[in-house]
């Protein structure tokens, strides 16, 4: 029997994202109640601009007053699509105190403060869920969390961030250069005005560091997780990993090191072979591909950003929430028992691509082989062009850790016959 008094629904921000959460309420309003068991009720809905039309949204609705909003009492759910970490922080800490569970798109106040936050959830038995902050509309922390919660995952490697894979497709199918397919993604509205957060990995390694917390029962914070951005990628890197099988990808990585014992995460470009199913994955499109002991090997893959989308993630877990609300009860919360410890870049073992401009004259192969063997770092190929006294050596390694493979490169800047070193990436997914 559905019950006749609503649920009441309060929503933080009315940007891209909150005006689909609202069109989406108002729309399938219906289905929505029959889905939850009770009528869901947009209660008020919190923004900067008030005298900013919003279809859709009666204007008695709309407040300045989050603060308020979230204090009111009868508010069954606070939806929080502002971003940012203040005021979301403080605001949904807030509703918790009220008596209201949350759902959240913030990546970045999750990745930063989550431990925080889901503290503050159990505290008050309250419901904090947010399968929105990571790959949009993709299912993904649900899955993680609760259908791969019986099996053991190991690795998680995907591409998370729309914009940079935008960027990167764009420079593997064309040949254009950073700069020209940035300007594109800038102009189809891909790329924010300021795009630093996406081509920096920021974005992508708060999305890694929840993905690793759930993944592996540990507590993950953005600083935890070893960032590099893809500012620097060249269509000459491009040519290099056409002449492996390779593409480029900006990858987020969470695993755990062989013995178990600790994990790692990680955001930086990588080469990824053309027969690995995220090397098929165009455009703005995001795939995170998760291997497990039971399940073995699961690809999740959609559109990873965009209004519609990610309202797609935001309602789903607003029903969720909302059908625990009726029953008394409370999702699953954090789950940090195995307090792994979350090893630094040099311990994370991987093969790379190192390209490094010689001079053109017998005996720099042999040098540069012995710099090699000396780190105990053993390589896999090796291609060497030269002319005109100048030679570029191109040396794929077998797998090495980071640390054995800085120390090479420092010893190799200090040859007399290596002009420079132009470049350096790690090969993945293999």
């Amino acid at each position: 029997m559905m019950r006749t008094r609503p649920l009441k629904v309060a929503l933080l921000g009315c940007g891209v994202v909150g005006s689909e959460v609202a069109r989406i309420m108002t729309t399938h309003a219906d289905d929505l109640a029959a889905r939850i068991g009770a009528p869901v009720e947009l209660a008020g809905v919190a923004v900067r601009r008030p005298s900013k039309v919003r279809e859709g949204i009666p204007a008695e609705l709309v407040t300045t007053d989050a603060t308020a909003l979230v204090k009111r009492g009868d508010i069954d759910v606070v939806v929080e699509v502002i971003g940012g970490i203040e005021p979301a922080r403080s605001l949904i800490t807030t509703a918790f105190e009220h008596g209201a569970s949350v759902v959240s798109a913030n990546k970045a106040l999750l990745a930063q403060d989550g431990a925080a936050l889901h503290a503050a959830a159990e505290e008050h038995d309250a419901d904090l869920y947010y399968e929105a902050a990571v790959a949009g509309a993709i299912p993904l922390i649900r899955p993680l969390r609760e259908s791969l919660a019986g099996d053991k995952v190991n690795r998680v490697l995907g591409i998370v961030n729309g914009t940079t894979n935008f960027i990167l497709d764009k420079m593997d199918s064309t040949g254009a250069g950073y700069q020209e397919a940035l300007d594109e993604a800038t102009a189809l509205g891909y790329a924010e005005a300021d795009p630093t957060a996406d081509v920096e990995g920021f974005d992508a390694a708060a999305k890694a560091a929840i993905l690793a917390g759930i993944a592996f029962h540990t507590r993950v914070r953005l600083d935890d997780v070893y960032r590099e951005g893809m500012t620097e990628v060249t269509a000459a890197d491009f040519a290099s990993a056409k002449n492996m099988g390779c593409t480029i990808k900006l990858l987020a990585i969470c695993e755990r090191a062989e013995d178990g014992g600790s994990v790692t995460a990680r955001v930086h470009p990588a080469m990824i072979p053309l027969s690995h199913p995220l090397a098929s994955v165009r455009g703005a499109y995001n795939a995170v591909f998760v291997e497990s002991d039971a399940a073995g090997q699961l690809m999740f893959y959609g559109p990873g950003a965009g209004g519609a989308p990610t309202a797609s993630a935001v309602l789903g877990d607003l029903v969720a929430v909302c059908r625990n609300r009726l029953n008394g009860a409370t999702g699953p919360g954090e789950s940090a028992y195995a307090a792994l410890p979350v090893s630094g870049m040099g311990e994370v073992v991987t093969r790379y691509h190192i390209s490094l401009d010689v001079a053109d004259k017998p005996g720099v192969l042999a040098q540069v082989a012995t710099v090699f063997a000396e780190h105990g770092v053993s390589i896999d190929t090796v291609r060497q062009q030269g002319k005109d006294g100048e030679a570029s050596l191109v040396v794929v390694t077998h797998r090495a850790s980071d640390a054995s493979l800085s120390g090479t490169v420092e010893a190799l800047r200090k040859l007399d016959t290596v002009r420079g070193v132009a470049s350096i990436m790690r090969v993945e997914g293999e």
